[in-house]
């Protein structure tokens, strides 16, 4: 599982929970570091921010997409909508832990 967040200690906060729950976490805090993670070793699963340091994820979430990995948009942004259509679950911030270990599980087969 792939973690593309900018925020160090939202990562954390991913890390401590899916790890609870025995999923192996790969963390990247830009598009670059997650094209990068991508190439070495494919995903189960992508959790992708929208908005990595004011940049847009959105050619990278096309390109995971393209790749055929299932991806979990995770957005503070009343922006929600229009990414159901194009990611496999779509997770509002603020979140309860709970409910990002359940998206995970949704898309992960492990």
């Amino acid at each position: 599982m792939l973690v593309v967040e900018d925020d160090q200690s939202l990562r954390l906060l991913y890390r401590v929970n899916l790890e609870l729950e025995q999923f192996d976490v790969r963390e990247a805090a830009t598009i670059d570091a997650a094209r990068a993670v991508v190439e070495e070793a494919r995903p189960d699963v992508v959790l992708l921010d929208v908005h990595l340091g004011g940049e847009a994820s959105d050619e990278l979430l096309e390109e995971l997409r393209a790749l055929g990995i299932p991806v979990v948009v995770v957005t503070g942004s009343a922006e929600i909508d229009q990414y159901r259509e194009r990611a496999d679950d779509v997770l509002g911030k603020p979140f309860e832990p709970s409910a990002l270990v359940a998206a995970a599980k949704r898309q992960c087969v492990r």
